[in-house]
């Protein structure tokens, strides 16, 4: 497994190594000692699983405390652009966001911890993410941050949108009032 840290400090990238032959392949996805290498201590507690169609927007979400949650995202078929902003107000990068593109042939995770708003854009039909929670889902403490805003200037792929009714009305980052 290949550790790789990103431009904001606490969002990391595990990248498997996967073995394959003629039956197929096989690889470690998850194992609590590549997080105990990569300097995190935490438990998770719940695993979500989504399905999308090319073009499907999620986000931007996350959980205000003390239901916040860090997340362990990676893509089972198919392909995303998945996104993480930086809204801790006391960072240095607060504000600024890294974007990746998950998929079923990299087999990449993406660690987004606590104090990130988080969103994915989905680049093809029939795309599975999973998600492991370091916290239970808690509706009431859900907020997030519009999509498309221009202070965070995230390069969505071009593309149909499609979206939630409740993820095109979220704050502007600049009326976003950060718990982090």
């Amino acid at each position: 497994m290949k550790i790789k840290r990103t431009k904001i400090e606490g969002l990391i990238l595990f990248e498997p190594t996967v073995f394959s032959d003629e039956r197929g392949y096989f690889f470690e996805n998850f194992r609590q000692e590549f997080l105990e290498e990569s300097g995190v201590d935490l438990n998770f507690v719940q695993e979500n699983e989504s399905m999308s169609n090319a073009g499907s927007l999620r986000g931007l979400h996350l959980q205000a405390p003390p239901f916040a949650q860090d997340k362990l995202i990676r893509v089972v078929r198919g392909a995303i652009l998945d996104v993480a902003v930086d809204v801790r107000k006391q960072s240095p990068t607060y504000g600024a966001h890294v974007a990746i593109e998950l998929n079923e042939k990299n087999k990449h995770s993406f660690l987004v911890p606590k104090g990130f708003a988080h969103g994915f854009y989905c680049l093809e039909d029939k795309t599975i993410v999973q998600y492991k929670c370091s916290a239970y889902y808690n509706k009431d403490s859900e907020i997030g941050i519009i999509w498309n805003d221009p202070d965070i200037g995230i390069e969505w792929p071009q593309g149909p949108r499609i979206l939630s009714n409740k993820d095109t009305v979220l704050p502007m980052f600049s009326d976003f009032k950060s718990p982090f």
